[in-house]
């Protein structure tokens, strides 16, 4: 019976208590801001400056919308921290975004294998880290790389548009957006926020930092990475660039893009405005082949951005493809300035001849005889400096016998056998920098082709004899240890290379040699040079370009084969000695010409010497 009583008793009690709670219900009025007050952060929407500005604690109201960014790694609350992944594609790349961190995680080009017949990765794993990092109104740091995002998709005009949000609300987020495009290797990338200025300290910039290592993706990651480089645009036209080798870094205003160089693939980013204080640094990752297989260069980005509106408000694109001058060029926002091409006019010269000619040449023939077909053209075009060359050499050669008579009168003045000799020169229509003159004329072609073949992404992975691939070395025979400074390998065509101008080196130094002046006291001994660099030459050719693309080497064997040609063709054929010989005897008996500014500066010069030398023995 007291058991019942209780539990009646407690009944009573239980539906007394809880009319009294509805009857409080009822009569309490409702108050709009003790719902904002005590609303979850879903509920910041109904919040306003205004609101803000007359709460008797606005900081407690700001901090409400981000309870948990006392932990960088919680900004968003809502989202569980575990890591997912969205994927996208076109014709020419595949894409993973990862949610934590909102930025590519993955991407490989379709296409395309590397040397161990793997498809290339530009991003995998860990190589690319992309941050933004700001501050709360509460003054903690907030660091994006470390944050989860939402992700949603959808087709616009037939493009792909992926975006990454990193919601603090419903109505307040950082959003990344990424749109693709079928058939192109350029994402248009942009980052934007809404209703977060309320959260975040705008009287600062907020900073992007883009850290990325570059894949090794050749046989030779020594090669890969002589090729391997940051570069950048800067007050709009203006291209430079870090080290080749070591590690650098630099400072730039007003840049326009820069490019992550990985030889034959780069990754770019691209900004719609000109970006300031841009901290560039390149680190060389290469310090051991042997140890360092997997990353070349690392480099990275950093520069403050600035709010608009209190907003994230900034547009980029990013191109992740292969280091083609062709595709490059195709955007004309200069990018194709990335490629080394040569400085000056060794780079005029790849852009408007080479380039051209060896992209026709290669349309319509393997790309070997394409390189040998061009190699051919190239010395055709160049044969009249190697007939002056050869002309000059010749005539120094009939001259010879006089200039020794005037070497030997004037033995004991120096300056009186010089002026002399110079008469004879003059007279005889003959000048010994005649020779020298063509062969300066050649450089710019040599150092343009040098850029050029190293460079070509056509030669890339294209195979002719016995080589597997143009754009590296041909080795025909694997060492079991490493030589300094020659590699592992044996590489046949530099060897062929050095063979061809050991030979035309023979014919050429043996013909200057034959025109060679008598050694001075107190001289070098000119023909003795020529002797060493006969057999210094081949073996140096061998050696350096060991580790080259065997598209440049072969370029270098042909290109002496053909040049040997020729010369024979000149000597044998189009030049005659003798008549060399009565032109010079016909030129002696014409009036002496009035000789020109140089000439006169030059005797001028020797006789003011004599003058000094006359005085000082006195």
């Amino acid at each position: 019976m007291i058991e019942e009583k209780n539990d009646n008793n407690s009944l009573l009690g239980l539906l007394l208590m809880g009319a009294i709670m509805l009857l409080w219900l009822y009569l309490q009025p409702p108050i709009e801001e003790s719902i904002v007050e005590t609303s979850s952060v879903d509920q910041s929407e109904y919040i306003d400056d205004e609101e803000i500005k007359n709460s008797d604690n606005p900081v407690d109201l700001k901090e409400s919308l981000i309870t948990n960014v006392s932990s960088e790694n919680n900004f968003n609350s809502d989202i569980l921290s575990n890591d997912t992944t969205i994927n996208f594609e076109n014709d020419l790349i595949s894409i993973e975004i990862n949610n934590k961190g909102g930025f590519i995680s993955s991407l490989y080009l379709k296409g395309f294998n590397n040397h161990l017949e793997n498809p290339i990765y530009l991003i995998n794993g860990e190589n690319s880290v992309f941050n933004l990092n700001f501050k709360t109104l509460n003054n903690k740091s907030v660091n994006t790389k470390n944050q989860y995002f939402t992700s949603s998709e959808y087709n616009n005009d037939g493009n792909k548009v992926i975006v990454m949000k990193l919601i603090v609300s419903e109505n307040q987020f950082l959003e990344y957006k990424y749109i693709i495009k079928p058939d192109d290797y350029m994402i248009d990338f942009s980052i934007s926020s809404k209703g977060l200025s309320n959260v975040i300290n705008t009287q600062d910039d907020y900073d992007l930092t883009w850290d990325y290592k570059s894949l090794r993706n050749s046989k030779s990651i020594e090669y890969e990475n002589r090729y391997s480089r940051l570069t950048y645009e800067y007050e709009t036209d203006k291209v430079d660039k870090l080290g080749q080798t070591g590690d650098d870094e630099e400072t730039i205003s007003d840049l326009n893009w820069f490019s992550y160089r990985q030889h034959f693939f780069s990754a770019i980013l691209l900004s719609s405005k000109p970006l300031y204080d841009v901290k560039l640094s390149q680190i060389n990752m290469v310090i051991d082949q042997d140890v360092d297989t997997t990353y070349t260069k690392n480099y990275i980005a950093s520069f403050p951005l600035k709010y608009v509106n209190n907003e994230f408000d900034e547009k980029f694109n990013l191109y992740f493809g292969p280091t083609d001058s062709k595709i490059l060029s195709s955007y004309d926002k200069n990018i194709e300035s990335s490629i080394p091409f040569g400085w000056g006019i060794f780079g005029y010269i790849n852009k408007s001849i080479f380039i051209p000619l060896f992209s026709f040449l290669s349309s319509h023939f393997p790309y070997g005889i394409a390189i040998i077909i061009m190699t051919i053209l190239v010395r055709l075009v160049l044969s009249p400096v190697l007939y002056k060359s050869y002309l000059s050499q010749a005539k120094m050669k009939i001259l010879k016998p006089e200039i020794a008579e005037i070497s030997l009168k004037y033995k004991d003045n120096a300056m009186k056998k010089q002026q002399e000799t110079m008469a004879l020169y003059n007279k005889a229509g003959a000048n010994p920098m005649s020779g020298c003159i063509p062969a300066l004329i050649q450089i710019p072609v040599f150092y343009a082709l040098f850029m050029f073949f190293p460079t070509a992404f056509d030669l890339r992975r294209k195979s002719f004899l016995w080589a597997d691939d143009l754009s590296s070395y041909d080795n025909i025979l694997d060492l079991p240890f490493r030589i300094p400074l020659y590699g592992d390998h044996v590489s046949l065509f530099p060897i062929l290379a050095g063979i061809a101008i050991f030979f035309y080196m023979k014919m050429t130094t043996g013909q200057n040699m034959a025109s060679q002046q008598p050694a001075q006291e107190g001289m070098p001994d000119m023909a003795k040079m020529m002797k060493i660099m006969i057999y210094a030459s081949p073996i140096f050719l061998a050696v350096f370009f060991n580790n080259y693309a065997s598209g440049l080497s072969l370029y270098y064997f042909i290109s002496n084969l053909i040049t040997i040609a020729i010369m024979l063709v000149i000597k044998h054929y189009i030049l005659d000695e003798e008549k060399i010989h009565a032109q010079i005897q016909v030129n002696k008996a014409k009036p002496q010409k009035k000789p020109n500014r140089f000439q006169k500066k030059m005797k001028e010069l020797m006789e003011e010497a004599e003058k000094q030398k006359n005085s000082q023995k006195k």
